[in-house]
């Protein structure tokens, strides 16, 4: 088996930045703007907050993008012939997939809520009374899908960690065998 350590590199930190970075916003950014002084200025802690986190979460992003692409050209060989490697890849596709679409989301409606930096809020998901109805629309629908891009994302690490266990040599010679035999 060949090194890919530049891709396996890239696929793991990407990913990394992606769960840990989503997981602390949604635990301490959005949680911590509602301490504000002002209801009016929550909005616009969480906002700072979120958009200094966008562009360092898209290179994240595209990190392990490049990088699962690389270990996917890397293994096609092991994908084709080891049982058990094709419904893995799958089952990530679809999990990254299913992130991708949920982080796209949630940009969507933070930037939907950010445009809006001076109306009043409890903190970065939770609206006040006052809070005009679309931004408290944005904001209870952001109060879910904070928590779908960790568990995504998580749930990515622990397939590739598993997909690391298929790589071993004995589950390696374990596939082959079964999938010649099967």
């Amino acid at each position: 088996m060949a090194r890919n350590t530049v891709a396996r590199s890239l696929h793991d930190v990407g990913l990394a930045a992606w769960f840990g970075g989503t997981l602390a916003n949604a635990v301490s950014l959005n949680a911590a703007s509602g301490q504000a002084d002002d209801a009016t200025r929550a909005g616009a802690v969480t906002n700072v907050g979120w958009d200094r986190w966008t562009p360092v979460n898209a290179a994240a992003i595209g990190a392990h993008l490049i990088g699962s692409t690389g270990l996917l050209a890397a293994d096609a060989s092991r994908v084709r012939a080891q049982k058990g490697v094709a419904s893995m890849v799958l089952l990530k596709t679809a999990l990254t997939a299913a992130a991708l679409g949920a982080t796209a989301y949630s940009r969507a409606l933070g930037k939907k809520v950010s445009q809006r930096t001076d109306v009043p809020v409890a903190s970065g998901t939770e609206s006040t009374a006052s809070t005009p109805s679309d931004v408290a629309q944005a904001q209870r629908q952001l109060s879910m899908l904070q928590w779908a891009v960790p568990a995504l994302t998580g749930a990515l690490v622990v397939v590739s960690a598993y997909a690391g266990e298929q790589q071993r040599p004995g589950e390696v010679h374990k596939g082959l065998v079964s999938q010649i035999v099967s």
